[in-house]
């Protein structure tokens, strides 16, 4: 009996001895891994900026078949949060900055333990190599639950290895999805503007979209310019050979207006037109598939383009409006030469239109003899003068 009580006060003792040990490790832990992601940067940073995303690629969250998300108002960007309780794992996240498509930071919650989280994205070859990493230390249940079953870096690690992969499966899924439909002959309406143009390489239109753009919508919330529609490109001219087109960035205004002498910035309009209007749904990259379209439908209805410009592209939905790829909308439109209608002649009695009177019952006419009048012979001259010309101007003739 003494023997059962110091076996267990000897076990006792141990784990008070254990559990100080446990208590006084320090518990800090850095977890990093990478992956390169077959996408743009633009398009993975904002893919793992808004958490709306994150059960698509997030195995902490996709893995649970119950867990429970709720969001923060904004999905997207500095303050936006999200919270999730499942069977297995709970938490919470929160962005704390980010900045332009290069980093995210943001602060995590996960089991008890707290850490800092950094995100990455950089371009490479293949397209953008992308960093997680999480920076935090471990409360008192975690370092226990590291103690026996290996340090917190092997368990995250494994989480963020099958995050990654995850991340760009769904990637390349809505990068590749796409849909291109000729809508046929539409009528473009008159359009005011204000524009910066000039001579790009094809190769960087989206960079230079995504500059300018911004640029021009600054300009019109300084001078309280109201915005009337998306942004659209006129291709001026289109060279695929030497990858140069001319190029003017517009966007859309109500009124017209006149910028002051030398600013970059200036305005148009653009005269209504009819166009071949063909629709691009999914990844800008896939442009050239739609213009292939176009212009096979304009040579399979024997359609003429007019040569006014090579053709205006609107981004009817973009990635501020949806962060998928696959959901974006192009809008392309070719200008057609309009239909020339043969003028029809009609003659018209005295230039005028008499009203046609209302058909009366047909009568019969009555006979009537003409009255023989008698005429006395006339007499020609022998000789006939020739007429004199007139210094008078004919009637017809206009001096300009």
């Amino acid at each position: 009996m003494r023997i059962i009580k110091y076996l267990f006060l000897l076990f006792l003792l141990s784990l008070v001895a254990l559990t100080i040990y446990i208590a006084t490790q320090k518990g800090n832990f850095t977890v990093e891994s990478s992956k390169v992601i077959n996408s743009p940067k633009a398009t993975v940073f904002g893919y793992v900026n808004d958490y709306k995303n994150w059960q698509k690629f997030n195995t902490w969250v996709s893995s649970d078949k119950d867990v429970r998300l709720s969001f923060s108002k904004a999905t997207a960007g500095n303050g936006s949060s999200l919270n999730w309780e499942g069977s297995d794992d709970s938490g919470n996240i929160e962005t704390l900055y980010t900045k332009g498509n290069d980093s995210i930071v943001q602060k995590m919650e996960l089991n008890g333990s707290s850490s800092k989280v950094f995100w990455s994205f950089k371009d490479t070859v293949g397209g953008t190599k992308v960093t997680w990493k999480s920076v935090g230390k471990m409360d008192f249940m975690s370092k226990v639950d590291a103690f026996f079953n290996g340090k917190p870096q092997n368990s995250i690690s494994k989480v963020y290895d099958k995050s990654l992969a995850n991340l760009g499966k769904s990637l390349d899924i809505e990068s590749t999805t796409f849909d291109i439909q000729v809508k046929g002959i539409v009528k473009k309406l008159e359009t005011f503007y204000l524009r910066q143009s000039f001579t790009s390489k094809i190769s960087d239109i989206t960079r230079n979209a995504n500059a300018v753009f911004n640029k021009i919508t600054i300009f019109c919330k300084q001078n309280n310019i109201a915005l009337n529609g998306r942004p659209f490109i006129i291709y001026h001219t289109y060279d695929t050979i030497n990858d140069l087109t001319r190029v003017s960035f517009c966007v859309p205004i109500k009124e017209q207006i006149f910028t002051s002498q030398g600013s970059d910035i200036l305005s148009g309009k653009l005269a209504a037109f009819e166009a071949l209007k063909t629709s691009l749904t999914g990844n800008y990259t896939y442009k050239k598939d739609a213009l292939k379209e176009a212009i096979k439908y304009t040579n399979d209805k024997k359609i003429l383009t007019d040569s006014t410009f090579s053709h205006l592209e609107i981004f009817t939905i973009g990635k501020n409006e949806n962060l998928s790829p696959s959901k974006w909308q192009t809008d392309i439109y070719f200008p057609i030469k309009p239909k020339v209608v043969a003028p029809v002649y009609k003659k018209i009695a005295n230039d005028s239109i008499a009203a046609v009177p209302k058909q009366q019952p047909a009568v019969k006419p009555q006979e009537v003899k003409a009255p023989s009048i008698k005429t006395p012979p006339v007499k020609m001259p022998t000789t006939i003068k020739e007429k004199e010309p007139s210094n008078k101007k004919n009637q017809d003739e206009f001096e300009f």
